[in-house]
């Protein structure tokens, strides 16, 4: 696998986690936090799209593989660069904002665990299945990005009082490691599991939906 794409995604993995977790950190509005992440997941779509595809995500990686659209190879590099991506922006973060719970995706009180679970996964489908029918198809051309980045908008000002709105392990993993949240590490295994399981149906519904009848 070539170099590029990897650096590609362990900046932008970076970023999210630094600007996205960090708007949860710092200013705590739902509004706010929703737009950091969407925001840069467009910037970077229209930034690396070229170079990496701007996955940013083992969700969106595993989503993207399911369908044919990466070899395993790559998504094995995409992985471990977006997982080091997130802890070194949560590292970053961590640092720069003095501890607290650096915006750990957790579920909110009153939340059960097959809640957490069933959202994430609902939600991260609609990520990847905006990604497939956007970009993958080359439908939306140039504005792709800007589908995928509100999709995200619109996921998280949903399930972002719910569950802390993941769709993403690596967004998950890098907080929970330095979040002085009780339940981060514990609740962990739920974004890991459910985001790559909304990302699989993601490829699934669109294999059926464009195949011939």
């Amino acid at each position: 696998m070539q170099t590029k794409p990897l650096v590609a995604e362990f900046i932008g993995t970076f970023s999210l986690i630094f600007i996205g977790a960090g708007a949860a950190a710092v200013a705590g509005n739902l509004v706010a936090v929703a737009l950091a992440h969407g925001l840069v997941v467009m910037a970077f779509a229209y930034a690396y799209g070229n170079i990496s595809g701007t996955h940013i995500n083992p969700a969106v990686t595993i989503g993207l593989l399911a369908g044919g659209q990466i070899k395993i190879g790559d998504a094995i590099g995409y992985i471990i660069v977006q997982l080091i991506g997130g802890i070194a922006g949560a590292s970053a973060l961590n640092f720069v904002v003095g501890g607290g719970s650096l915006g750990a995706t957790v579920p909110a009180d009153g939340v059960s665990v097959g809640q957490t679970f069933v959202l994430e996964v609902i939600l991260t489908f609609l990520l990847v299945n905006s990604i497939y029918h956007a970009a993958v198809s080359g439908k939306a051309g140039n504005l792709a990005p800007v589908a995928i980045g509100l999709t995200l908008v619109a996921c998280i000002a949903m399930g972002g009082p719910l569950t802390g709105a993941s769709l993403n392990p690596a967004r998950s993993l890098g907080p929970a490691l330095f979040s002085d949240a009780p339940t981060a590490m514990s609740s962990l295994w739920i974004y890991f599991v459910a985001c790559p399981v909304g990302g699989v149906l993601a490829a699934l519904v669109h294999k059926f939906l464009t195949s011939e009848d």
